[in-house]
């Protein structure tokens, strides 16, 4: 079985050039695979090897041997802030490889794809003036672009698709800073909720028009929630909690004189994280 992966930085194992990402230094790769490699994310819940980054261009059999992936961070469907290639020159790739016969008929039926869209999108409008009030509107329009690009994959011969939810913005650090990360901003969860709403009645209607259905909607929201709001204890808890400053230097907790409740909340949702991860991976095997 191979994987192949589009996306931003929650997909993204090292496409971006280290004179541009912050992924090329640490502490980016210190839980996987020891060092930085490029990677935003961690170790794959596939069962399956990661497959290469694209960018790489080293093509053969055993490089393509798990697939490609193609994420760049910090991309959406439309342009970002970011100049690097958007979801549709992702694909683009991924047929240029195609008509190479990098990979054959057979390959693509028996293969996974993973589209990641975690709300790049949303903050380059809003970067460029677009009023929130009027960001409903921009919603359908890039659901509207992501099915053409699922449309696309789909296509191609792929039988298993699965496209990620948003995260509940509200709950992310820059969004919470201002209440010293105590609460989450509900103006931004709800509509993250919209966002996933309307991606999930796409993804249903999708799925009418064929037989057998091939896209799974994946439950990135409430992942977070979930390891958010779990009161299990991490497995070690006498892992030290690190963060990264501007010179991308990182030093303990106990330096940087953090809560201790904060610390331990930081580690049970990197635990409970991958649970979760491990749970969408086997909604998607068995799609």
């Amino acid at each position: 079985m191979k994987l192949f992966v589009f996306g931003d930085s929650y997909a993204d194992t090292g496409n971006l050039p280290s004179s541009v990402s912050k992924s090329w230094k640490p502490p980016y790769g210190i839980t996987f695979p020891g060092k930085p490699s490029g990677r935003f994310s961690d170790a794959s819940f596939l069962g399956i090897r990661s497959p290469w980054p694209y960018q790489l261009k080293n093509f053969n059999t055993k490089t393509t041997r798990y697939g490609i992936n193609f994420a760049h961070g910090g991309t959406g469907v439309f342009k970002t802030l970011v100049d690097q290639p958007n979801m549709t020159t992702q694909i683009d790739f991924f047929q240029q490889l195609i008509n190479k016969n990098v990979y054959t008929i057979q390959n693509l039926s028996s293969s996974i794809a993973l589209v990641s869209l975690a709300g790049n999108d949303y903050s380059a409008y809003l970067a460029n003036n677009g009023r929130f009030e009027d960001l409903p509107g921009f919603t359908r329009s890039v659901i509207n672009q992501l099915m053409l690009n699922l449309k696309r994959i789909k296509g191609f011969g792929i039988k298993k698709i699965g496209i990620t939810g948003i995260e509940p913005l509200g709950c992310l650090p820059v969004n919470t800073a201002s209440s010293s990360y105590a609460n989450c901003n509900a103006a931004q969860n709800n509509f993250s909720q919209f966002h996933n709403q309307l991606l999930k009645q796409s993804i249903g209607a999708l799925n009418n028009e064929v037989a057998v259905p091939v896209f799974i909607y994946l439950d990135l929201y409430s992942a977070f929630l979930s390891a958010l709001k779990t009161k299990q204890n991490p497995p070690d808890s006498s892992v030290v909690f690190r963060r990264c400053n501007r010179n991308h230097e990182y030093y303990s907790s106990r330096n940087l004189n953090f809560d201790n409740n904060f610390v331990l909340i930081i580690l049970k949702m990197f635990y409970r994280m991958s649970y979760e991860a491990k749970k969408m991976a086997k909604t998607l095997q068995h799609l």
